[in-house]
Formats: C-alpha cells, sequence, structure tokens
C-alpha cells in the first residue's frame, strides 16, 4: 500500500471530494464510504464498461496530526489483462480487428495508469487548497540530545543547555510526506532516493 503525508490546516473530505469530483465520469464510478475522521473512496468502472476491461482502486483517507495520510491500495487488474489478452488473440486471428478495438486498447491503457493518476489529482488538489509535504510549524522542533528539550527549528544551541544542535533539524521527504533522518538516502516510507 503506497501512503503519503499532506500537512495542513484541512480534513479528508476535503481530499476525497477533490477525487470523486475528477474521477466520476465516463466509464469509472466513484463511492465514498465513511466520513469524519477516516474516509474511503473506491475508484472502479461501471459495472458495463462501454470499452475496455474492469479495474478497482481504493483510496484511503485519514486525519493525522496537523494533516491527513493518504493511502492507496492495490489496484484490480485482471479485468484488464483479460481484456488486453481477448485483443491479442483478435489481433493474431485477423490483424483487422485491431481497428475495431482501438477503443478497448486506449481504454485499458487508461485504466493501467489509474493510480499514477489519482496521485497526480491528490498532489495538484492539495497543492490548491494549501498543503504540502513539509511539516507544520508545530510539528517542527529540534530535540536536544543530551537534555530533551524541544527547540525551535533553526536555533545553533538548545535553548535549556546551550549545547549544539547542529544538523538535528526536522526534514520531510520531498514526494511522500513521511519524516526523514538528515542522515537518510532513501525514504524508509516510499523507497525514493533522496
Amino acid at each position: 500500500m503506497d501512503q503519503r503525508i499532506y500537512h495542513g490546516q484541512f480534513k479528508p473530505v476535503d481530499l476525497a471530494n477533490i477525487l470523486i469530483a475528477h474521477f466520476n465520469r465516463g466509464n469509472l464510478r466513484v463511492q465514498q464510504v465513511g466520513n469524519g475522521n477516516q474516509i474511503s473512496v473506491q475508484i472502479a468502472t461501471t459495472a458495463v464498461p462501454a470499452s475496455g476491461g474492469q479495474t478497482a482502486l481504493s483510496v484511503n483517507f485519514q486525519k493525522v496530526e496537523d494533516g491527513v495520510l493518504v493511502q492507496i491500495g492495490k489496484q484490480a487488474w485482471l479485468g484488464i489483462a483479460a481484456s488486453l489478452g481477448q485483443t491479442a488473440i483478435s489481433a493474431m486471428r485477423n490483424p483487422f480487428s485491431l481497428l475495431g478495438r482501438l477503443d478497448d486498447l486506449a481504454q485499458d491503457v487508461e485504466n493501467l495508469t489509474l493510480t499514477n493518476e489519482v496521485w497526480s489529482v491528490i498532489d495538484a488538489g492539495a497543492r490548491s487548497i494549501g498543503t504540502g509535504h513539509e511539516l507544520s510549524e508545530r510539528l517542527q522542533r529540534v530535540v536536544c540530545e543530551y537534555c530533551n528539550t524541544a527547540n525551535p527549528p533553526g536555533e545553533p544551541r538548545c535553548i535549556a543547555c546551550g549545547a549544539p544542535l547542529g544538523d538535528n533539524q526536522p526534514v520531510t521527504c520531498k514526494r511522500c510526506g513521511f519524516v526523514i533522518q538528515p542522515t537518510d538516502k532513501v525514504c524508509p516510507n516510499c523507497q525514493q532516493p533522496l
């Protein structure tokens, strides 16, 4: 399950509504389950799609301290694979039959990129409502290794004991918003190089 954290003063329903507005069209149908601090949005092809195979994807939104955690489940792709297989068999029997299946082929390719499109829509929507992967000011604190006192970011020395704070400034992954250590070379959440 792929996940990202968006920091800011907003609710899970704000991001859920963005997904619903974007994907409730054409061969896709969208359903919202839950409300308040935990919402799931299910995106799936209609029962009888006009073209292409069937697929489904679940997106979970959960309120966390100073933001929203977004998790995307694994996409169901068996219907797409079956449709692509049918297109391949038809083309092997009669190459001209491929012309009649162009809509199916185009829809299957679009469905295969559904997860990436969901992340793009969420990222753009999050930016439009003023969120980001940066830590909120309340969470940006540097804890002194010697006396465990929380210090404001950018302080060169601990406000309680005067010890140097050095490279202990908190940072987040630019891709997923996960809090990382300054020494990390790869994000422990999304496995992307930093």
